[in-house]
């Protein structure tokens, strides 16, 4: 079966309206329930629409989309379309243009947006008020100015290679906005001259470009040359007609552009299906003529995913854009198909048997360390959501491993924090906004500084991803709780994967650019200008999550709907954001044909205008390519290519052996390799000792034993420890031992055997523990490496982890101890001190652990 979700428009016209938009839905809502109950209430965000631009039309309204910039205020910020075009609009009318400025600075690749005319007409005041959106779908939006009997009707279609508009009783006027007019329809205008031709076919070139006008029917224009800097084309009455702009990037191209100008598109409609594997987009434009003549342009990612293509020879057509070049293609419809991805809950394969040991003591030590009674308040929706959703992972953890004991301690820590949610006394609160239409951070509706934006709607996809993953681990072991929190839980899902235009609180599927073939980040804050998304780890968890939601409490349908989601996230990032530099500059479906770029190996943000290996919180090569892996799920087998993930660690190895750079941004960079090399992965993850807050010691290594095993060896083999037990501690050289007490809380070498410390190694992952038996306090070593260790911390945290190995080229029992706080060794310098300042195990002094 076909499922549908379109708005499809009426090419038929009275003198002023538009026909009404004709919505047709297969998929029901997942609710209709207001969300104004919600533990927040209601709230409106300072950000709210533009009040004339929706005019006659009532929310929920699209936030996250390309031509956002036009409703949110103050409405006149550049919008990231109708690709191959940018736009903007004013006063006066549609300023629209094609980037022709491409630049590579060694990090960025650059477009920056350019505006080439204005399209308008004489009878309009230009007076802001007097446009305003009359309909709009899942991908286009329609924009009328008005004045009176007259008015000019844009189709914000993104994919034509024409800007589209349709006069009414009107008399149009395009104005030249990069340099003034040196010819008309092959005539050239001096300064004050001016040309008049009738007819159906024109082409104007400014100081910039060349762009060739077409009339559906015949009209007289006049083009003058106002100075060397201004032009502008009018025509000499008022007009009831369609007028057609293409830029022509090479007179070769003018043969096509001529061919089908006169076939257009009003709107897009969105259908779908599925297979049990497979799923497949359907994009149906609604049409002006005959819709088999309709000329459309593809991105790299349509043309990899299209099902039985019309492609004329790309020599034919093309537009080099951010996201590569824009090649033709005949027809209304698309049929774009991605594989689907079964792994949700658990990986596709058992644990390796090498790893079993090791997973399933840190799955001990990790759920031994969840305290309810400590379980955290939220502060926000971000870090509050990566956080919880790693300890969720124990429970799936626990579930495949046939450890039932351990699910329960996690969902009991996971519900005593996620109460806070429904707490209406609680200090972050999530409300229904009601400008826009969505649930949002309450305090954040009013500062975009709040939360990341999320009261701007800002990254709803990355937040609400990690909330529903945390809600479906609880609701898979807990029906009751399933029970009542079924329809709350569902407002945060209607938020980013709403299916139906039924919804009349929800704007459908959010964040995501269905023509685009990636979501964008960005919501309305600043005007809602240049479109961005810089963690696609956390865009494809967005849907991750919503699948994870689904399979327990919605229906299949939803649940193929997140999937099919899933994957075309996944997909869009491989394309756009994973880079490839054996692939060929002259390939077609190359998005970045400037080697250097490829180089890069990652792109850390992706905008309208430029992309590169940047974030903006960031510039170190394992940021930028952790956040595109973050967080490790079971899914993201389909996510993490081989070549990619050779490239990431070829290319950020300096940084993976850099002591300075945490561990948490490196834990996910070897994850993302195990998927390749999972024996190799097995013994870098042994030199993890900080997970951060989105990732466990188990779910690391749990993850890396579950991976595709084509050597048929085992994964993990013997992973190294720490000894454990209670030991006297003898440095090896000089044969005098540790010593430590309540008077003198520092660690020195001093001590014979007889007065030597005792202390007791005990087991955290991939390191341990050293007590202090006297005391019951725990050693202890600063991060900047200049004090000496002290056994003075009544509890562990990361400062009091230290790894101890056999040391390299010692003999067999003597021990290098590194700490975890900054990663250097421990030295012991002339007073006897032992201090964490080795930069290499070269450095590091010997110990012998002598049990006791």
């Amino acid at each position: 079966m076909l499922l549908s979700l379109a708005l499809l428009a009426s090419t038929a016209y009275g003198s002023n309206t538009l026909n009404s938009f004709i919505k047709r839905s297969l998929l029901d809502p997942i609710g209709t329930d207001s969300a104004e109950s919600i533990a927040g209430g209601t709230v409106e965000c300072s950000a709210a629409p533009v009040i004339t631009f929706f005019d006659g039309l009532k929310p929920p309204f699209p936030t996250n989309s390309w031509w956002a910039p036009y409703a949110a205020p103050p409405g006149n910020a550049t919008a990231a379309g109708p690709f191959p075009y940018e736009s903007a609009l004013d006063g006066n009318g549609v300023i629209f243009g094609v980037s022709t400025q491409r630049s590579f600075d060694g990090t960025s690749i650059k477009q920056p947006t350019q505006a080439d005319w204005r399209a308008s007409f004489v009878e309009h005041s230009g007076e802001f008020s007097n446009h305003k959106a009359v309909g709009f779908d899942t991908q286009s939006v329609t924009v009328q100015y008005f004045e009176e009997s007259a008015s000019m009707t844009f189709y914000g279609v993104p994919g034509s290679p024409y800007v589209t508009f349709q006069y009414n009783q009107s008399t149009p006027v395009l104005t030249a906005m990069r340099g003034g007019i040196t010819s008309f329809n092959n005539q050239t205008l001096s300064v004050g001259a001016n040309v008049t031709v009738t007819g159906t076919q024109f082409s104007v070139s400014s100081k910039n470009s060349t762009y060739l006008i077409y009339a559906l029917s015949p009209i007289t224009l006049t083009a003058t040359a106002t100075s060397s800097d201004e032009g502008s084309i009018s025509a000499s009455s008022p007009f009831s007609g369609v007028l057609r702009l293409a830029m022509l990037n090479e007179t070769s191209h003018k043969a096509l552009l001529d061919q089908y100008s006169g076939v257009y598109p009003t709107s897009v409609g969105l259908d779908y299906s599925w297979t049990n594997s497979t799923g497949t987009i359907v994009f149906n434009w609604d049409t002006a003529g005959n819709g088999s003549d309709l000329l459309m342009l593809t991105w790299p990612h349509h043309r990899i995913t299209m099902q039985k293509p019309n492609f004329p020879d790309i020599t034919a057509l093309s537009y080099l854009t951010i996201k590569g070049y824009m090649y033709p293609a005949l027809g209304k419809q698309w049929q774009l198909l991605y594989n689907l991805t079964s792994n949700l809950w658990d990986p596709p394969r058992d644990l390796d048997d090498s790893c079993s040991a090791s997973v399933l003591k840190g799955l001990e030590y990790e759920v031994g360390q969840l305290n309810v009674s400590n379980a955290p308040v939220p502060g926000d929706f971000y870090y509050w959501g990566g956080a919880l959703n790693s300890v969720a992972r124990l429970a799936s953890i626990a579930d495949n491993l046939g450890r039932s004991d351990l699910v329960d301690p996690v969902i009991q820590y996971l519900e005593a924090s996620f109460a806070y949610w429904f707490n209406t006394s609680a200090t972050t609160l999530p409300a229904y906004e009601t400008a826009w239409g969505g649930v949002v951070d309450k305090a954040g509706a009013t500062d975009a500084n709040i939360d990341f934006g999320n009261g701007f709607y800002n990254d709803h996809h990355f937040h609400y991803g990690y909330f529903l993953s945390v809600a479906a681990t609880i609701a898979k072991y807990d029906s009751s709780w399933l029970k009542d929190n079924k329809d709350y839980i569902n407002w945060f899902a209607r938020d980013i994967i709403n299916p139906s235009l039924d919804d009349p609180y929800f704007p459908v599927t959010r964040c995501r650019d269905w023509f685009a073939g990636h979501s964008w980040a960005s919501g309305i804050a600043n005007g809602a200008g240049s479109r961005d998304q810089e963690s696609t780890g956390e865009a494809v968890n967005g849907y991750y999550g919503a699948a994870l939601w689904a399979s327990v409490a919605l229906s299949d349908d939803y649940l193929n709907y997140a999937r099919l989601l899933l994957a075309s996230e996944m997909h869009g990032a491989q394309v756009y954001w994973h880079l490839y530099p054996d692939q060929s500059a002259t390939d077609p479906n190359n998005p970045y044909p400037e080697q250097g770029v490829r180089e890069l190996v990652t792109i850390g943000n992706v905008e309208d205008w430029q992309s590169g290996a940047w974030l903006f919180w960031g510039a170190q090569k394992s940021e930028i390519a952790a956040i595109q892996q973050l967080p490790i799920t079971p899914a993201n087998e389909a996510l993490y290519d081989t070549e990619w993930v050779e490239n990431v660690w070829s290319y950020a190895m300096d940084e993976i052996l850099d002591p300075t750079i945490g561990d948490s941004w490196k834990c996910v960079m070897i994850a993302a390799y195990s998927n390749a090399h999972p024996q190799v992965a097995a013994e870098w993850s042994a030199n993890i000792t900080d997970w951060g807050t989105g990732q466990t010691y188990t779910n690391e290594l749990y993850f890396i034993g579950t991976r595709p095993n084509l050597s048929g060896g085992s994964i993990c083999g013997v992973l190294p420890e720490n000894p454990y037990g209670t030991f006297q501690l003898q440095e090896a050289s000089s044969g005098n031992y540790v010593t430590a007490s309540s008077e003198n809380t520092n660690l020195t070498v001093s001590a014979t055997n007889s007065t030597g410390a005792i202390f007791n190694s005990s087991f955290v992952p991939n390191a341990g523990t050293l007590q202090l038996i006297s005391t019951g306090e725990y050693v202890t070593s600063d991060s900047s490496g200049n004090f000496t260790l002290s056994a003075s911390r009544e509890t562990v945290s990361s400062w009091e982890r230290f790894v101890v190995r056999q040391k390299l080229g010692a003999e067999t029992g003597v021990y290098s101890i590194k700490a975890a706080s900054n990663g250097l060794y421990v030295t012991v310098n002339s007073d006897g001190w032992l201090i964490n300042n080795g930069v290499s195990e070269t450095d590091s002094t010997g110990f012998y652990f002598h049990s006791t």
